[in-house]
């Protein structure tokens, strides 16, 4: 099946159908899931292209909701065209941008509308974007709502661009004023400032030393904050990139009290380890850090207990000279790991060793993402009705992850060489063909997701 071809049905011996793994057939009408049908009842209601995958496994496309794509502005790091190439070529079917580090951020609705022309006619994938919260815009938000924006992030620390300055708590009561009603969602980048911050002592070219400067403690308190916001106001609340094993006490507690609260780690946190990270590596640097493998072993309980609700990438790329490699410097370079197109194979090396299941792997990396980005009535499941939105993928099959065969703008990332498990075969948006064994189609295929509150339109 080439790339760029619009498929009405879809025939493997592994399908994910709820829990269970069955021989069935994915018919499509009109970029839509028509019905999932045992393979031995598929004949009679099938016309048009088939494709047959034998015994790939199909799930539904991924869905990362925690991407930096940085265009316009910041073009040079990541743009729209490459990102969506690497996010199809990884089995994502959907991606929601993150406000920051584009220039303008989207953070007014003027902004916000310079962004969804600097993608259009760009996406191999579908797109929706998240809106910003910093100080003095809450006015913008409501327009922002109405616009489409999925939800909005604001930072309790310093967010690495001016352009975009953290918030303080009078800034997140006015923030919350406006989004009371409105079914939005506010993302929280949880670190915050110590009054006694820990002093920078070290050799800069080792990584303990910049691991010592942001400490358990700055996303605990973070996460105190965002708590007391969330239960004030009832407003949905979630948490980025949760690195530390320590707040998650305080997040249980929070849950069962009725915070409306979610939680995501990624996959850097869940793959790498501060002890194998080695001097000068500055291509392992992200904020909140990568923390030791004790710490990564309670994320993954939490994972299996349901306490942490999904996992995304943070793809936060960048040119080679801002990651500080001639000097290896950890505290100077810039803080972001790029991973967008390997994300299913991370989790999967990892989780498969763990005892998860497919039927996990598609509520963490699918479902709940699909959930908190409100697309879960059209995206993240394999059920009638919902956008025909498919990976096929050998869980089985090993590769190697080299700079030949990454995407991605700039091809540094902490999984060079590294050897993953689970092989992307195809990608299917809409029920057309984005990626097929390393070919993409040959225009871009994906739509611009808006949503309106609780219904959700393309363009």
């Amino acid at each position: 099946m080439e790339p760029g071809s619009a498929v009405s049905a879809v025939r493997s011996q592994r399908v994910l159908c709820g829990e269970k793994i069955l021989p069935a057939v994915i018919v499509i009408k009109e970029g839509k899931i028509h019905s999932v049908l045992p393979d031995s009842e598929a004949s009679a209601h099938v016309a048009g292209k088939v494709l047959d995958v034998g015994d790939s496994l199909i799930m539904p496309g991924i869905v990362d909701s925690h991407v930096h794509v940085n265009e316009p502005g910041r073009t040079d790091w990541e743009g729209y065209w490459t990102a969506t190439r690497a996010a199809a070529a990884g089995g994502i079917t959907t991606i929601a941008d993150m406000p920051l580090n584009t220039i303008p951020p989207t953070t007014t609705l003027r902004n916000f509308n310079e962004k969804l022309c600097a993608a259009t006619g760009q996406c191999f994938v579908d797109t929706a974007f998240w809106g910003g919260v910093i100080p003095g815009n809450q006015m913008e938000l409501k327009p922002m709502c109405q616009a489409g924006v999925a939800g909005f992030k604001c930072f309790l620390i310093h967010s690495g661009v001016e352009e975009f300055p953290h918030v303080t708590d009078a800034d997140l009561h006015a923030a919350m004023k406006q989004l009371q009603g409105t079914n939005s969602v506010l993302l929280f980048h949880a670190e915050q400032e110590l009054s006694h911050p820990v002093a920078e002592k070290g050799d800069p070219q080792e990584y303990s030393t910049f691991l010592k400067s942001r400490p358990d403690i700055m996303e605990l308190e973070a996460i105190h904050t965002v708590i007391e916001f969330c239960l004030q106001y009832q407003v949905r609340c979630h948490i980025v990139h949760l690195s530390s094993a320590e707040p998650l006490e305080l997040i249980r507690a929070a849950k069962q009290a009725g915070a409306p609260l979610t939680v995501e780690t990624t996959h850097h946190y869940l793959n790498l380890s501060a002890e194998d990270i080695p001097g000068r590596a500055t291509q392992f640097k992200c904020c909140p850090p990568i923390r030791g493998t004790a710490n990564q072993e309670l994320l993954w309980s939490a994972l299996k207990a349901g306490d942490i609700d999904m996992v995304v990438s943070d793809h936060s790329p960048c040119t080679p000279d801002l990651k500080c490699l001639d000097s290896g410097d950890f505290t100077q370079a810039w803080g972001g790991i790029s991973s967008l197109q390997f994300v299913l194979s991370l989790f999967w090396t990892s989780a498969s060793k763990r005892g998860f299941s497919f039927s996990d792997a598609a509520r963490l990396l699918c479902e709940e993402p699909a959930r908190l980005c409100r697309l879960d009535n059209q995206k993240g499941s394999l059920i009638p009705g919902h956008d025909a939105d498919l990976v096929i993928w050998d869980p089985e099959k090993e590769f190697t992850v080299k700079e030949d065969n990454i995407h991605h703008k700039n091809k540094l990332t902490p999984y060079l060489d590294r050897v993953l498990r689970g092989m992307v075969r195809f990608t299917i948006v809409r029920g057309q063909v984005v990626y097929s064994h390393g070919s993409f189609s040959s225009q871009p295929l994906g739509k611009h997701l808006l949503i309106q509150n609780k219904s959700t339109t393309t363009v």
